[in-house]
């Protein structure tokens, strides 16, 4: 079941509406049915899979606090089990076929001609946003920052929960799981909320991503030999636009869902395309995800203690505190690595991480310098320079393979390629006309709407005329189809 379709339309009201009526008792098990039924309607056999990862993680994580903290033997050896039941799930269902596949890639290159059977297998969706979640919930009751649950009725709800299930924002147990718990008392600005969050995310979808997803799939569908720089160009920002018009889409529609119901989950997204510096791109873009990277991955890769878990983004946050500098980079490009995989079984993926990982390591380096002489580089500068390196580096992200990648990388970097172009005329139209809309967009909700706010019948005139022409907008290019990009993650 996807949002922007009926069938959804029609789910959410009746879980709504039911989610207010009926009692506590009964309310968390509708939930949890319609959570299952939500999940199901796309492949019911997949639900097996999840409750797999959520049942270990909850017995695991039982057994862990019963534990005393001085027998830690047996407490990593429980924490072991939740690593290797839910990775190894992940590994085999979203990356059995790529490690199998680059096995016989190597051994062809080395001359053996031995081959490993390929086994198709398909991607149960939000595998990579459940696991991680349920993998955060038992290493912080193992690092002892949260307790244990002891009603699997409140942590399948946590694991569960349909706005954020197929792809985010990835949750903290402790963020979630009190309000699932304890339903507040019903308020009208829920509904008003929520439903405009809905609207826009809509809007994102069906009228900017959808639009722009044309002229991206025919520019990466042409030979990459044949286009010119500009084009490249052209194509990583059309792509930017359409992966963030998509992915803060669907955010908006989650956070708008759970909102309904009087719930709230965090921003995923922060105007990611106005950072200064690669690390402030990754405090604004996935949120959820460069958090827990951060908490979960980064930060014990460093040897870093982690004493307190936050959902605000950073993959970045608190490198000051550590002292071994190539401890620090190892980890660095370690985690960039890892990223980029779990974004998608291909080689083209960890070229997108190290991309990143490359570009935060010489920011660290400049810092370090400038700090020393005193300079300070103001935010207009480094966006220039940011937003386009951050707009190049989708070309990995989008490429067919590593071999496009490396041919559209290399017209960048060729002067003589910068004449004439290849793919249509409307896709550099677009590509500026988005551009401005985007600074336009940040510069109303920074400066323009602070000042409207404060006059009160303004306001009100202008949020029902803008929310008007947003829903005639959605109904007009509503497609069911169409799918969100970040499903295949």
């Amino acid at each position: 079941m996807i949002f922007n379709s009926v069938t959804f339309l029609v789910f959410l009201i009746t879980v709504v509406m039911l989610y207010w009526i009926l009692p506590r008792s009964i309310r968390l098990w509708m939930l949890l049915i319609a959570n299952c039924i939500f999940y199901g309607f796309w492949r019911w056999e997949f639900l097996g899979v999840m409750f797999v990862s959520a049942i270990t993680d909850y017995f695991t994580a039982l057994a862990i606090e019963n534990t005393p903290v001085s027998n830690k033997r047996k407490r990593k050896g429980l924490l072991f089990i939740t690593l290797f039941v839910n990775l190894g799930l992940l590994v085999y269902f979203k990356y059995l076929y790529f490690f199998t596949d680059s096995t016989n890639t190597l051994l062809g290159a080395w001359g053996i001609e031995y081959r490993l059977p390929l086994i198709e297998i398909i991607l149960p969706f939000g595998i990579s946003f459940y696991t991680f979640e349920t993998i955060s919930y038992t290493v912080d009751v193992y690092r002892g920052l949260i307790n244990a649950e002891k009603k699997f009725l409140n942590y399948g709800l946590f694991v569960t929960f349909f706005p954020k299930l197929v792809a985010g924002p990835i949750q903290r147990a402790a963020e979630l799981m009190p309000q699932l718990k304890e339903r507040t008392f019903f308020k009208v600005d829920y509904i008003s909320e929520g439903l405009q969050r809905i609207i826009y995310g809509l809007f994102l979808k069906v009228f900017l991503a959808d639009n722009i997803s044309p002229l991206v799939d025919e520019g990466f569908a042409v030979d990459p030999n044949t286009l010119t720089a500009l084009d490249v160009w052209a194509l990583s920002f059309l792509f930017g636009f359409q992966i963030y018009f998509d992915f803060s889409a669907y955010s908006h529609i989650a956070v708008g869902c759970a909102k309904l119901m009087g719930i709230k989950i965090p921003e995923n997204f922060n105007f990611p395309y106005i950072a200064s510096s690669f690390k402030d791109f990754w405090k604004r873009w996935h949120i959820s995800l460069s958090s827990w990277i951060r908490d979960y991955l980064y930060l014990p890769l460093t040897g870093t203690k982690v004493v307190k878990t936050t959902g605000e983004g950073g993959i970045g946050e608190g490198l000051e505190r550590m002292p071994d500098q190539k401890k620090k980079n190892i980890a660095l490009f370690a985690t960039w690595a890892i990223m980029g995989l779990w974004h998608g079984a291909n080689w083209t993926f960890v070229i997108w991480g190290l991309y990143h990982a490359v570009f935060i390591f010489f920011e660290r380096q400049i810092k370090k310098v400038f700090s020393i002489k005193g300079i300070k580089v103001s935010r207009l500068l480094g966006w220039t320079v940011v937003f386009p390196l951050v707009m190049l580096s989708w070309i990995p992200f989008r490429a067919a393979d590593v071999s496009s990648t490396f041919i559209m990388f290399s017209k960048v970097l060729q002067p003589s390629s910068y004449l004439g172009y290849s793919i249509k005329e409307n896709s550099f139209v677009v590509c500026v006309t988005v551009t401005f809309i985007f600074l336009i967009n940040y510069f109303i909700v920074h400066n323009v709407s602070s000042i409207i706010q404060r006059k009160p019948v303004l306001h009100f005139f202008v949020r029902v005329a803008t929310y008007a022409v947003l829903i005639i907008v959605v109904f007009t290019f509503l497609r069911p189809i169409s799918q969100f990009i970040y499903f295949q993650f």
